[in-house]
């Protein structure tokens, strides 16, 4: 088995350090026996298509318009379209939605979300904890973002609020639908959360993974204490 991972745009998307969740990807994915390679696309290069993990992640405004134009072409919608995982982190997650603000404007997004982001009423800013109802777990990380994002028809919550303010609306984070991943956690979030690393994995192989890391579980498990 072999798994192909695309970090989009990191030097648009890599202002809050979310390239480490590829880094995380192909660490599990190597101790569970499974070959991955880890393959960064520049935003003035085609999209592969034939990936099995996108990762996107988070940019101050100027840097979020520009990815996603890049993205425009559609190469990440067919890539979803054939089963592909995607991972977005706050700006990638706004991007993926129908709309969002940068610079006081309204921004055309992709889409692949039924969700919109409009300008919230305060900076979110801080350590957040989430309940997932698809892992059975509370997940930790860091959110630092201005959007309140609405979830719209036919679209799964990523998770509860425990303690932050997530989406900044409804007490949740985040959005699902399908293999396509979106949520305000920073972290990096696979870092902090090694259960959603397997899914992701499992999700990408369409079949389980289950890696062997005590010092990852310690460490999610610390985290989880000190939030709250």
């Amino acid at each position: 088995m072999a798994l192909k991972i695309v970090r989009i745009h990191n030097e648009l998307l890599g202002t809050y350090g979310d390239r480490g969740n590829a880094d995380v990807l192909a660490y599990r994915a190597g101790l569970a026996g499974i070959s991955a390679t880890v393959i960064d696309i520049s935003y003035r290069d085609a999209l592969p298509s034939d990936a099995d993990i996108y990762l996107m992640g988070g940019a101050e405004d100027a840097a979020q318009v520009l990815s996603c134009n890049a993205l425009s072409s559609g190469s990440l919608h067919g890539a979803v379209e054939k089963g592909a995982v995607l991972l977005a982190i706050c700006a990638g997650f706004q991007i993926l939605g129908k709309s969002f603000y940068a610079n006081g404007e309204e921004i055309r997004g992709l889409g692949l979300l039924n969700i919109r982001t409009e300008p919230g009423s305060q900076r979110y800013v801080g350590d957040i904890k989430v309940h997932s109802e698809l892992l059975g777990v509370d997940l930790t990380g860091f959110e630092n973002h201005g959007g309140k994002t609405i979830l719209e028809s036919g679209t799964t919550p990523f998770g509860t609020v425990v303690v932050g303010d997530g989406n900044g609306a409804a007490e949740i984070d985040g959005a699902i639908t399908g293999n396509i991943f979106g949520t305000y956690l920073h972290g990096p979030i696979l870092a902090r959360n090694p259960e959603f690393a397997d899914l992701l994995l499992s999700r990408a192989l369409g079949a389980p993974v289950s890696v062997v890391d005590p010092l990852a579980n310690e460490y999610a498990q610390l985290r989880r204490k000190v939030v709250k």
